[in-house]
């Protein structure tokens, strides 16, 4: 008698925990650069309050969105440094549910502590290198020259310039010493008291207003919709503005 009833507890038992894993999931997520630190937080906190897991993928917006829209990337959510792609997938019937998760703040940094960073940086001749992202591919590089136009510096500056495939290939430029000087996201540097840095006011480029939304891969999976819910929670929300991103 002993043994039946043990043998039905352990499948009862058996039962339930696998009614739990199967409630578990994966979700592939494409993560702008920018965003790195403050996703890997997130996402440890969305799996330990809903069980399901994701997985992320780190890179410019630019070459995620192309890895997506025409090399088949399997990834289910995309975090994008920029409206615009977002919003073409929409358009294309490719994604949905297009929301504003954060909007990025750039900052004129340099690693080394001693050197005074401030608005008139850029026109003194003490650097050699300034680091960038990407313009073509990463919005905050297009930010970046939108700054030096808006300031006439961009010809005299162009020669400087390095080009990072990412923001976060800029970050580790100047973090590095490789260039004296670059322009970086406020949120890789938010936490970090190192080096010196001059918040580029917000007049001097259109605000970087980051983009999520749900791709058509991911609307059968629960933890697609789950962890665009999850970034819409006040939890996720505080993480993100400690992070020293804005919202609407």
């Amino acid at each position: 008698m002993y043994v039946k009833k043990l043998s039905r507890t352990l499948g009862v038992l058996s039962l339930i925990l696998g009614s739990t894993v199967a409630l578990a999931d994966s979700v592939h997520v494409a993560v702008a650069a920018n965003f790195t630190a403050a996703m890997k937080e997130i996402a440890a906190d969305f799996e330990k309050s809903s069980g399901h897991h994701a997985v992320l993928s780190f890179g410019s917006t630019g070459k995620l969105y192309t890895q997506i829209v025409h090399g088949g990337a399997p990834f289910e959510v995309f975090l994008a440094a920029d409206q615009r792609r977002p919003e073409l997938m929409e358009q294309a019937g490719q994604a949905s549910g297009r929301f504003t998760y954060a909007v990025g703040k750039l900052v004129l940094w340099s690693s080394d502590a001693n050197r005074a960073v401030d608005e008139h940086s850029l026109s003194e001749d003490d650097f050699q290198k300034l680091a960038i992202a990407n313009p073509k591919t990463a919005p905050y590089g297009a930010a970046s020259v939108e700054v030096m136009r808006n300031l006439g510096l961009y010809q005299q500056l162009a020669p400087k310039l390095v080009l990072g495939d990412s923001i976060s290939q800029t970050h580790q430029f100047v973090a590095t010493g490789n260039a004296q000087l670059g322009f970086v996201a406020l949120a890789q540097i938010a936490l970090d008291g190192s080096g010196s840095r001059w918040p580029i006011p917000d007049n001097l480029y259109t605000p970087i207003r980051q983009d999520a939304v749900l791709l058509n891969r991911g609307k059968d999976n629960p933890a697609a919709p789950a962890l665009i819910d999850y970034l819409k929670s006040d939890a996720a929300r505080a993480v993100i503005q400690r992070y020293g991103y804005g919202s609407e």
